[in-house]
């Protein structure tokens, strides 16, 4: 049985531990890091956002790991298939980057001499905005972007683990349709918000040291009708509930337990199937954006796969919607750190 957390309260309880474990459609319970009763260098937050169409697509990633700061950007392409990320570390910035404690209001920012990016909430809507020195040699990537939010359900989980003061804290927020322009060098990409839609991944918490996660997500439209997806597991206790759900014209369908079928190579065929036979898929890769970071103490190796999805799943009603090579992604990523 899953639970559902319907009202508005606190986080965490006074002791630091998760007051209430469980999913929501929105952000209901209230995250400050002042209330985090575990070590300050074990406090995680980030904001990362996807935005593809069938062809192309990037990824903005700001994140305070207390003691690593993480600033990132992914552009791909799809037909040839091509990727490119390029990142910058900082050294403890220790919650200096004062990202806002709800995702509906505030501005996260970063700049420094090569990098200067920012995701900003305003009503109905989120602004991204980034330029990025020396992306792919001296080519520089700009963008500007606007993501629009109708209201619509998203997916927040509130997840224990076993150490009593770590938690996980996560909304994802799919099928933002996307509009506005990115540049590489001489090259320019043009986001429509017909075809071209944007999801966010938004996290704050305190986890374990080591981990093992799967995440995969789709936005886009299936017969004329905005259609995502959030699956994923390897994060804590989930007993109390898991982060599965369909998102079909802006309302969320709750899936039970999937599982992500996985070759040792990533670029084989996957498959995904679900406890209550709600998610069934064959996945065909198109990009392994992979990466690799092993100094002991602290391990990162990342398969962030891009393909297409094709199969049936079922909203609440019964409803099928047939997926024929969907554009999403799914990934497989071990931490250490």
């Amino acid at each position: 049985m899953q639970h559902e957390i319907t009202q508005n309260g606190p986080l965490l309880n006074a002791n630091g531990t998760l007051r209430e474990p469980g999913w929501a459609r929105s952000l209901l319970l209230d995250y400050r890091r002042a209330d985090v009763k575990a070590g300050k260098l074990r406090i995680k937050e980030w904001d990362y956002y996807i935005i593809t169409n069938d062809s192309f697509g990037v990824a903005l990633t700001i994140a305070d790991n207390s003691y690593m700061g993480l600033i990132s950007a992914s552009v791909l392409e799809f037909e040839k298939p091509w990727e490119q990320t390029t990142t910058v570390l900082t050294a403890f910035p220790m919650g200096k980057y004062r990202l806002p404690e709800t995702s509906s209001a505030g501005d996260t920012l970063y700049g420094d001499k090569r990098v200067q990016m920012a995701f900003q909430v305003q009503p109905g809507e989120r602004r991204l905005s980034c330029r990025f020195a020396r992306f792919l040699g001296e080519d520089a990537l700009e963008l500007e972007l606007t993501l629009a939010q109708p209201p619509m359900d998203s997916m927040v989980i509130a997840t224990p683990f076993d150490a009593p003061r770590a938690f996980y804290y996560n909304q994802k927020i799919n099928c933002m349709p996307a509009s506005g322009v990115m540049t590489l060098g001489s090259r320019r990409f043009e986001f429509a918000p017909e075809t071209s839609f944007g999801t966010l991944d938004w996290g704050r918490g305190v986890w374990t040291y080591d981990n093992t996660w799967y995440w995969g997500s789709g936005s886009g439209t299936v017969d004329g009708h905005r259609f995502g997806f959030n699956i994923g597991y390897g994060f804590g206790d989930t007993s109390a509930a898991s982060e599965n759900i369909l998102f079909y014209d802006g309302v969320g369908h709750k899936l039970d337990d999937v599982t992500f079928l996985i070759s040792d190579n990533y670029t084989d065929p996957w498959k995904f199937t679900s406890s209550d036979g709600r998610f069934e898929m064959d996945f065909v890769p198109i990009i392994d954006r992979a990466a690799l970071l092993d100094v002991k103490l602290i391990c990162s190796d990342q398969h962030q796969v891009f393909g297409r999805m094709s199969g049936t799943a079922v909203l609440d009603d019964g409803t099928k919607v047939v997926l024929k090579d969907f554009l999403c992604f799914a990934e497989k990523v071990h931490n250490k750190y």
